[in-house]
């Protein structure tokens, strides 16, 4: 049986040292080569013809998503393997929709890790175990919630979160007390997500997001007096 033929994108030389020692020893894998940043993975994933590509998401240039994004599209018969130190949410919703067929956690034991390549190469998704115990809430959408992410593929989970409450008539310190961020964090935030969605003003994002079935559930606007 050939062995498996992985990529591994890191930018911690020690880190990627260990890995190849992880995954060589013995267990039908061979490395056969490595990247430092998202667009090298890339470069390297479709000249290198990998099996599996191991990719952390914090990169240098391009990240981690959009490199999982890019092989995805021009490679599809390329296993990405997520594995990296960040465990939010937002970032296992993101690696998933840009194509990641897994989702392990730096610190993973051996076996996991030999086990995950093996069963990306075959086709299966496998998640490390933090990550399949909070899967389910993270793909359980109502059908509101499926029209926004075709409406506004680009936004991640969390920003959706806060484009919602913009469309329910919130303001940003509301939105703020409601998700238990900082008023920076959501004034960031709104900005991303309107330049994300090529929104003018606020107004006019929020009659896109209505559109999409936003902000309907009932919560406050900004001239209701409980907020």
């Amino acid at each position: 049986m050939n062995p498996v033929r992985v990529l591994v994108a890191d930018d911690h030389p020690s880190f990627v040292r260990t890995v190849r020692m992880l995954l060589e020893d013995g267990e039908g894998i061979v490395v056969v080569g490595t990247a430092s940043d998202g667009g090298e993975a890339v470069r390297l994933a479709l000249e290198l013809q990998p099996d599996v590509v191991l990719m952390d998401l914090n990169m240098p240039g391009t990240n981690g998503i959009d490199a999982t994004r890019a092989i995805a599209e021009a490679g599809p018969h390329i296993a990405v393997l997520v594995l990296t130190m960040f465990d939010e949410d937002d970032s296992v919703v993101a690696a998933l929709r840009s194509g990641a067929r897994g989702y392990l956690l730096k610190g993973a034991r051996r076996d996991e890790i030999v086990r995950a390549v093996h069963s990306a190469h075959a086709g299966e998704a496998i998640f490390g175990p933090a990550v399949a115990r909070r899967l389910g809430s993270l793909v359980d959408s109502s059908p509101a919630d499926s029209r926004a992410q075709q409406a506004f593929p680009h936004l991640t989970a969390r920003e959706l979160e806060v484009l919602d409450r913009v469309a329910a008539g919130l303001d940003n310190h509301a939105i703020s007390t409601q998700m238990h961020l900082s008023d920076k964090t959501v004034r960031n935030y709104v900005s991303t997500i309107l330049t994300k969605i090529h929104a003018s003003t606020r107004a006019e994002a929020i009659v896109r997001a209505r559109e999409a079935g936003l902000g309907t559930d009932g919560r406050p606007g900004v001239n209701d007096p409980r907020v």
